[in-house]
């Protein structure tokens, strides 16, 4: 499947899409924390992938509840691309990364360079770099590797660090910030 990647909109959905074009100043960094603690009445994913050429731009939560076939895309958009292989990403990550992309208060989409990774593309990465974790949070759905052209790695990784929901890692060297929904901690430069 590729190309643009879109559920079918529902009055809840056209309401909330509705609802987003009311939102117009980004929280600030110091209640970032209560943004993913419900501060807002819908959240929204922007995502595009240069590997497989799909983009994703949904509202997958409203008024504290997932919407279930907005997250079954996100699984499969977040899919291992080199295997196919979808798994279920954890709805932290999903969380923290539109938490991040509001602070950054732009409507450019992340790009993804990767989400789920199976055991198997996880050890072939293991095996070119020495920077894949063996027991990876990506193996569980719960990382995401991100990058913004407008925005620069310090800033997507500060804006997700504010989010204080899980680790953050700054990859300067290679354009991207790692986000997942596992101890909140901070690495890279």
């Amino acid at each position: 499947m590729t190309g643009i990647i879109s559920t079918g909109m529902t009055r809840r959905g056209l309401l909330g899409a509705f609802a987003a074009t009311a939102i117009t100043a980004a929280p600030t960094y110091s209640n970032a924390a209560g943004f993913l603690r419900g501060g807002g009445d819908i959240r929204r994913i922007r995502m595009y992938s240069g590997r497989t050429g799909e983009r994703i731009d949904m509202i997958y939560w409203i008024e504290g509840k997932y919407i279930k076939d907005a997250v079954r895309e996100v699984n499969y958009f977040m899919r291992d691309w080199r295997t196919d292989d979808v798994k279920q990403i954890d709805l932290r990550t999903v969380d923290i990364m539109a938490g991040a992309h509001n602070l950054l208060n732009t409507n450019e989409p992340y790009m993804l360079l990767s989400g789920y990774r199976s055991p198997k593309t996880n050890a072939m990465l293991r095996r070119k770099s020495r920077g894949v974790a063996k027991n990876s949070l990506h193996l569980r759905g719960q990382a995401a590797d991100l990058s913004m052209k407008s925005r620069s790695v310090g800033q997507v990784s500060r804006a997700a660090a504010a989010c204080r929901g899980g680790g953050v890692g700054k990859y300067s060297g290679s354009n991207f910030v790692h986000m997942d929904c596992g101890v909140v901690r901070t690495w890279g430069g």
